[in-house]
């Protein structure tokens, strides 16, 4: 961080400048809320190796994924990143590439984001991808706000199962939108009623869904597109897709996905990779980047940006989406990972991880109190426990099991949500960490 040799004099002058009477005037529209009261606990003036020894003391504190069985999803997932990834994204062809706004100096970065667009559009069952946006949240609150371009309608209906966070950030698209978005309660077990109407934009769902069930939106889809609405299929666990039905199979209009799973480790939160997909009769309203395929003078094949202009996204009044850019980097590990699998080996780790999520549930529920919400699920479920789960996860994390992610996280209000507790395995769990869990699970609860 640079030293900035800033007196209040200095301050006063830029405030005045530019209208301010505060330095609190500059957040304003940042919710109180989510403002932090007073500084941070760290001691305020030390050195550089001070600052070091201070920090690592923190950050021993903290128990790394790999170090003990690893049982949490959530959104995120643990999967195996082949060394050669992390190699591959490092050369010097892919350090260096220029932004692709000039495709005679960018073909490279071009090609690469073609490939995964590719990729993507396979995987999802879809016509058309974007070469990438920031996350899956924003993927998805970015394919409620196309919808209701497309539809020129005022309401967006999410599921209950669809991922708080990516509710959340829906909503907040929605204050600037005038689009109004009905959240569904959480229900895991139970079938939902969506009512869909005549001034449904769209109805957003996923799968498999927040608690991991997993479910058949075929029939949703043909009632949606009965009343003009539009589906939006989210998937959280990317790697679901080399077994479970595409969504674009089922009838989805728009997918939006996060795409962490393959090629991107967990790595502390971020940066993660939006994954967008849709019908190519709505190709010109996708926000993003799209590369294209064509033919230089010479009838060689090359890339290029197509259908949108940077300038389009800067005219904010006129543009699909304000997010200007890609996450170019994850989508390149994304492509990188997903070329080496292959589509056996992703239907293999696929396979692998459904196994040891049913190795695991069964071992689980065998422990007395213990109760599956539901029997259909990929590489994570639900359980509901004889005590609440946020006392669950922190008595397996004393005895060195991080096993899951207890539902009251997200819905703290929720009564009805206080045993649920989030349980993901993926290929990278072990027939020892499986019965080390299911041993120390008995002991928290006995």
């Amino acid at each position: 961080m640079r030293y900035l040799p800033l007196n209040p004099a200095d301050r006063a002058e830029m405030l005045a400048a530019i209208g301010a009477a505060s330095i609190d005037d500059l957040f304003a529209d940042v919710p109180p809320a989510a403002r932090r009261a007073g500084l941070v606990d760290l001691p305020l003036a030390q050195g550089e190796i001070e600052v070091e020894r201070t920090l690592s003391r923190m950050a021993a504190k903290n128990v790394a994924a790999g170090s003990v069985p690893f049982f949490i999803g959530g959104g995120a997932y643990r999967h195996h990143v082949p060394t050669a990834v992390d190699h591959l994204i490092q050369r010097g062809e892919f350090l260096t590439s220029y932004t692709p706004y000039q495709p005679e100096i960018a073909q490279g970065t071009l090609q690469a984001l073609f490939e995964f667009q590719t990729q993507v559009a396979l995987l999802t069952g879809m016509e058309v991808a974007n070469a990438s946006l920031y996350d899956g949240a924003t993927a998805c609150a970015e394919a409620v706000a196309m919808a209701h371009r497309l539809t020129r309608r005022g309401k967006a209906v999410l599921s209950g199962g669809l991922h708080p966070h990516y509710r959340e950030v829906c909503e907040t698209y929605a204050q600037f939108s005038g689009l109004e978005v009905q959240p569904l309660d959480p229900a895991p077990g139970a079938v939902e009623a969506i009512n869909i109407d005549g001034d449904t934009a769209c109805v957003v769902v996923q799968n498999p869904d927040f608690f991991g069930e997993l479910r058949d939106w075929s029939a949703l889809a043909a009632r949606c597109h009965q009343q003009g609405a539009l589906l939006v299929v989210a998937v959280t666990e990317i790697v679901s897709l080399g077994a479970v039905t595409p969504p674009g199979e089922m009838g989805a209009d728009i997918v939006a996905a996060e795409g962490q799973g393959i090629g991107n480790p967990l790595n502390f939160g971020g940066p993660y990779l939006g994954l967008f997909a849709a019908r190519e009769q709505h190709v010109r309203q996708m926000p993003g980047r799209l590369a294209g395929q064509t033919v230089d003078a010479d009838g060689k094949r090359g890339w290029v940006l197509t259908l949108s202009t940077r300038e389009q996204h800067i005219r904010r009044e006129k543009a699909t989406s304000n997010i200007c850019t890609n996450s170019g980097l994850c989508a390149l590990a994304f492509t990188i990972h997903l070329a080496l699998l292959g589509e056996a080996g992703l239907a293999r780790l696929a396979r692998l991880n459904h196994a040891a999520a049913c190795n695991l549930a069964d071992r689980l529920t065998a422990v007395p109190g213990v109760r599956l919400v539901s029997d259909g699920f990929f590489n994570e479920f639900s359980l509901r426990l004889p005590i609440p789960a946020a006392n669950a996860v922190t008595a397996l994390a004393e005895k060195g099991v991080l096993g899951g992610v207890a539902a009251s996280r997200f819905y703290p209000q929720r009564e009805d949500l206080a045993d649920v507790l989030l349980v993901a395995a993926t290929e990278l769990v072990t027939k020892e960490d499986i019965e080390m869990y299911a041993r120390v699970l008995a002991e928290v609860l006995r």
